[in-house]
């Protein structure tokens, strides 16, 4: 081997030599390195704390009863069958609302929906409340209807109406903003959910409300629930409910919308007037409508009695399909006013139908859910038949509630046994601010007389805005 072989083999061995202990090196060190820990720097993000502006608080009212096809040569025709009487207030010390017409699907515009507004008061929020009536009595309607005026939402229910034979309801929707809503009407029947071709892709206008006829959407659906989408601004949804049986008309009525299903649905003030058996009175007067939306569950139905000694039927189990309303009547129920509860282990969705009877000059209502009220709130008793204000306690601990008429005139406090349901009567056309001083009570205002029926919940007023933390 000659002298250059063995210098180019040392220098060879060496840097593999080299490379090995460098590889070793390297290794060794990647290994310590996830091992030991690293020094670390915490650095708390910048958070600022802010109130957002107050804003004005808007709800809006129906508007009159609505009349279709009375022409025969314009059966699209839409005309005002009875304005309605709308009583509003704030509480004290807040300036007075203002109230906005909206541009009416009636061709007449006499009754026209409206719209009522509190600006904020010192740099609040002002609550504001509103309900109004109606009473008509025509060849093709005829009845009372009461509602509460309601601010609008992205996403609401309609649980009530029916597109069978001799009913004439009629979808409303209502956009108090400034900017077009865009809607889409989830029908749930017999069938399922379905977006039938009437009801998508619906333009309200802003500053205006829309009527779409139930039948155009699903004919002959008897039970149907609504799940109302909008896209853009939020609407108002209600539902004008209407009968006739044999040429003659058997009611009328407004429903308000439900805002979310909930797995309890408590329905406070549901007026039977008529004992059963009794002349013109049906064992089925009294019906639940229930929907679960998602999932297959069993809900349970509890009538209690308010005020009453009578003894409460026991609770009825019923199964529900995902997607699909049932109806279960409840009969036998004698004279007075009852708190229907509806829970399940999925979210549902619940209302009560009632009639005064099945005659001539008979009119029916629906009763809808009622959310738990959380902070003082106002609500409105319209004009009609002595308002009656239904109370229902669905916790563990007696819960007493103030009722106090914001002008002054009256003050009462009731309290409300655990589980338990009272009544208070009301002065119509009066502005009430009811404090539960907490999150148990729920409460309806509902109104009964010679041939009239309605009754309406009362929702939570809107909070004050809270603080956000907004990080830069």
């Amino acid at each position: 081997m000659s002298d250059r072989r063995v210098f180019r083999w040392a220098t060879t061995s060496a840097r593999l030599l080299a490379g090995t202990l460098v590889a070793a090196a390297f290794v060794i060190g990647v290994v310590t390195a996830v091992s030991v820990p690293w020094p670390t720097v915490a650095r708390e993000p910048i958070a600022v704390e802010a109130t957002p502006a107050p804003s004005a608080s808007v709800v809006v009212c129906t508007g009159g009863l609505l009349a279709l096809g009375r022409e025969l040569e314009d059966v699209g025709r839409i005309v005002t069958a009875a304005p309605q009487t709308v009583t509003s207030g704030v509480a004290q010390g807040a300036p007075d609302p203002t109230t906005q017409p909206l541009v009416s699907p009636a061709a007449d515009g006499t009754a026209p929906p409206t719209s009522v507004v509190a600006q904020p008061n010192d740099g609040a929020r002002t609550d504001v409340a509103a309900s109004g009536s109606s009473t008509v009595s025509a060849e093709d309607l005829r009845g009372f209807a009461a509602s509460a005026c309601r601010p609008a939402l992205m996403e609401s229910w309609l649980v009530g109406g029916s597109a069978a034979t001799g009913a004439t309801d009629v979808v409303l929707l209502a956009n108090p903003g400034t900017v077009p809503a865009a809607v889409q009407l989830t029908v749930f029947g017999a069938a399922g959910p379905q977006v039938p071709a009437g009801g998508s892709e619906l333009v309200v206008a802003p500053g205006a409300q829309i009527v779409v006829p139930l039948a155009g959407l699903v004919l002959g659906e008897e039970s149907p629930v609504i799940r109302v989408t909008a896209m853009g601004a939020p609407v108002q949804a209600a539902l004008q409910a209407s009968i006739t049986r044999t040429l003659l008309p058997g009611g009328v009525d407004q429903v308000g919308a439900i805002a979310v299903p909930e797995a309890v649905q408590v329905i406070p003030g549901v007026t039977v007037t008529q004992n059963p058996g009794a002349d013109g009175a049906s064992p089925a007067a009294t019906v639940v409508r229930m929907l679960s939306p998602n999932a297959d569950t069993t809900a349970t139905i509890t009538t209690t009695p308010i005020g009453a000694a009578a003894g409460a039927p026991a609770p009825t189990t019923v199964p529900l399909a995902a997607g699909v309303p049932t109806e279960v009547e409840l009969s036998g129920l004698a004279v007075g006013q009852y708190t229907v509860e509806v829970s399940a282990q999925a979210p549902v969705l619940a209302a009560v139908w009632q009639t005064t009877g099945f005659g001539e000059g008979s009119d029916f209502a629906w009763y809808t859910a009622a959310p738990p009220v959380s902070a003082p709130s106002l609500f409105a008793a319209p004009p009609g038949p002595a308002p009656v204000l239904a109370l229902a306690n669905s916790t563990d601990e007696a819960i007493t509630v103030t009722v106090d008429a914001v002008d002054g005139s009256s003050t009462a406090e009731v309290t409300v046994a655990a589980g338990g349901s009272e009544s208070l009567r009301l002065t119509s056309r009066t502005v009430y601010l009811m404090d539960a001083a907490g999150d148990g009570i729920r409460a309806a205002v509902s109104q009964s007389g010679d041939g009239a029926l309605a009754g309406f919940p009362v929702w939570p007023s809107d909070a004050a805005a809270q603080q956000v933390t907004v990080y830069p």
